[in-house]
């Protein structure tokens, strides 16, 4: 078993002041009982989010920053893919005086009838640019072309609640994206799908985020990835919207739940990983060969999870 935890910490004051008093005991017993394998250094800045990091390296494959071929492998599901893809999220940005703002996590009350409509609308100009447009499921898109190769992107979970500036695109084509980011947002300024969604009182859709960018190895297209870790998505919203008080409730169920579930795995044995990450690194831990002595003193020994999670 391997447990992936992303949004374990954020660097933001509130998620720091909440989780001081914050009780895992579970979490505490596993970081006794396992070995911390080397770090996942990074910054809060990287295009690659430290669970996506973790996530690719489990998985057995690598990319550079930004271009871990997400949306490929996704696409590989159900048919060939080759060449270059990506994800697109369709969302709302919301325009200040000095920066543009993605907000999220996710388009509230976004149909299905909503989301075809507005692919259809928006394929023709991709088209012209030689991308394919294929639906996925209502918030996100899939996209082929050659016009996405060596882009290197950044998911929309690393953008959320932030100005999107240094968030753009980057490499070839780049220039391209932001010019077809333009064109989109004139024809939905007065799409009918957005005056109906104003009228209901939800965010319209006056953008969209690339991200998942990459191609396949040659070698993944031929054999199936090997089995992924269990990637738990209870802390993602409550960290995105800085919810810190819902956090710390997800994060107590989690620890009561998957974590208490991996603590009982480890006394039957076998090779388990927990893996955390944060905003910058990941920290993976494993199960080592143990004599009776520290078996024993695991039974009694614990390690405070928050200051091990504010290393993240």
């Amino acid at each position: 078993m391997h447990l992936l935890i992303p949004f374990a910490f954020s660097s933001s004051e509130g998620c720091q002041q909440t989780l001081a008093p914050l009780k895992l005991p579970h979490l505490s017993k596993l970081l006794a009982r396992l070995s911390p394998l080397p770090t996942d250094l990074g910054d809060e800045f990287s295009l690659s989010a430290p669970h996506e990091r973790a996530l690719v390296r489990a998985m057995g494959m690598g990319a550079p920053d930004g271009q871990i071929p997400w949306a490929a492998l996704h696409a590989s599901n159900t048919q060939p893919a080759q060449g270059a893809w990506a994800f697109i999220t369709p969302c709302h940005w919301q325009v200040g005086t000095t920066h543009i703002v993605m907000q999220g996590p996710d388009l509230p009350d976004f149909s299905a009838d909503e989301s075809h409509t507005l692919l259809t609308a928006m394929q023709p100009y991709f088209e012209e640019d030689g991308i394919t447009l294929q639906f996925d499921q209502s918030a996100r898109w899939l996209a082929c072309g050659e016009a996405l190769q060596g882009l290197a992107t950044a998911s929309a979970d690393r953008v959320v609640g932030r100005n999107v500036a240094p968030w753009m695109p980057r490499g070839p084509g780049a220039t391209r994206l932001q010019r077809l980011q333009t064109e989109m947002q004139m024809l939905l300024y007065h799409h009918p799908v957005n005056d109906t969604r104003a009228a209901r009182g939800v965010p319209t859709v006056n953008s969209f985020w690339l991200s998942g960018t990459g191609t396949l190895p040659p070698t993944q297209r031929q054999v199936s990835t090997p089995a992924p870790p269990v990637v738990v998505t209870r802390l993602r919203e409550p960290a995105l919207r800085e919810n810190w008080p819902a956090w710390a409730q997800a994060w107590a169920a989690l620890d009561a739940t998957e974590c208490a579930a991996l603590l009982a795995e480890l006394k039957h044995g076998g090779d388990h990983q927990l893996t955390l990450c944060g905003e910058r690194h990941a920290q993976t831990y494993t199960t080592t060969r143990q004599n009776f002595w520290q078996k024993f003193m695991n039974n009694f020994g614990t390690q405070r999870a928050s200051i091990v999670l504010q290393q993240l």
